[in-house]
């Protein structure tokens, strides 16, 4: 009963006004990892970092949280970096410094859900090797996707959409924003792009649309839920959240591993709002917060209760 996270760790370098305000703890699948181990998930994570400083750092960070670092991520030359400029609302702009490179196969139980995202599936040479990990893991896990487009490290456009609509025809649940659906497709709306990835195989299409909340499709409809009215400190880490929510979610509704794959599929309209709906909350508390500090248990369900120290409300 555990899940099985694959992707990028790095250190978000945040800058605004020209000026460094920190340095902080990143990745979007690391966010992923982190975020469901504070709601109290068994998380193993494969990345690649290095003996540094900054890896170091990053070890200390998953252990704290929860999370097993899984062997062989720590043989990287370097710990990639993240140069994250953020504009005068909250949103962060990326340069990146990164290798990702994985081999062999990770030493863990086959896991209940295997996720993955951004980086990792789209840069060479450690995509083929994600990709491969993901059809590994397909006969006893859900495999979630997050494209997460970052158009800074894609040098071939045409050759990272291709990989995308590979791994969204191998994935149960596809989580995107709006932003990435206009970069991977400018031709069509983000509606009829998540009509579109729906019919390729999976069970569950979310799509972020930001301020105006979120909408997602199943084989038994559409669904749409608003978006929280928070004041937004930043944007780091919102997605990756929302992701970890829509897991969490499933997991509790007992839709998540290969043997539940047939009752995913027939998930309702309701049961799928009600997803969304803590997706969504997961979301709002983090851009409360500087970086993406996602939160635990407690705090997020405090917050659906209308309890405790932030309450976020339905826009």
């Amino acid at each position: 009963m555990r899940a099985l996270v694959i992707g990028e760790a790095l250190i978000d370098i945040v800058e605004r006004d020209g000026q460094v305000k920190g340095e902080h703890v990143g990745g979007s699948p690391l966010n992923v990892a982190v975020g469901l181990a504070r709601l109290g998930r068994g998380v193993d994570f494969l990345t690649h970092i290095g003996d540094d400083p900054r890896g170091r750092r990053i070890i200390d960070y998953l252990k704290s949280s929860g999370v097993q670092l899984v062997s062989g991520s720590t043989d990287a030359e370097r710990t990639p970096t993240a140069l994250a400029t953020l504009d005068a609302n909250g949103s962060a702009q990326y340069v990146f410094d990164i290798d990702w490179q994985l081999a062999g196969t990770p030493e863990v139980t086959p896991p209940l859900v295997a996720h993955t995202g951004s980086i990792a599936t789209v840069l060479e040479p450690g995509c083929r090797a994600t990709a491969a990990l993901l059809d590994a893991y397909h006969p006893s896990a859900t495999v979630t996707f997050d494209p997460n487009v970052r158009p800074a490290l894609i040098e071939d456009a045409d050759a990272a959409r291709g990989r995308i609509d590979r791994l969204i025809e191998r994935c149960d649940v596809v989580k995107a924003s709006d932003e990435d659906m206009r970069w991977i497709d400018p031709s069509r709306s983000p509606e009829q792009i998540a009509t579109n990835w729906l019919g390729l195989g999976p069970s569950i299409v979310a799509v972020t649309t930001g301020e105006r909340g979120a909408f997602a499709l199943c084989a038994a409809g559409a669904v749409s839920v608003p978006a929280y009215e928070v004041k937004v400190v930043d944007t780091v880490g919102a997605g990756d959240a929302f992701m970890t929510g829509l897991i969490d979610a499933l997991w509790s509704l007992n839709l998540l591993g290969a043997e539940r794959r047939r009752d995913l599929a027939a998930i309702s309209t309701a049961a799928l709002t009600g997803v969304v709906q803590t997706a969504a909350l997961s979301s709002a508390l983090t851009v409360c917060r500087a970086g993406a500090d996602l939160p635990n248990r407690a705090t997020r369900d405090a917050a659906a209760a209308g309890s405790g120290p932030l309450l976020p409300q339905p826009g």
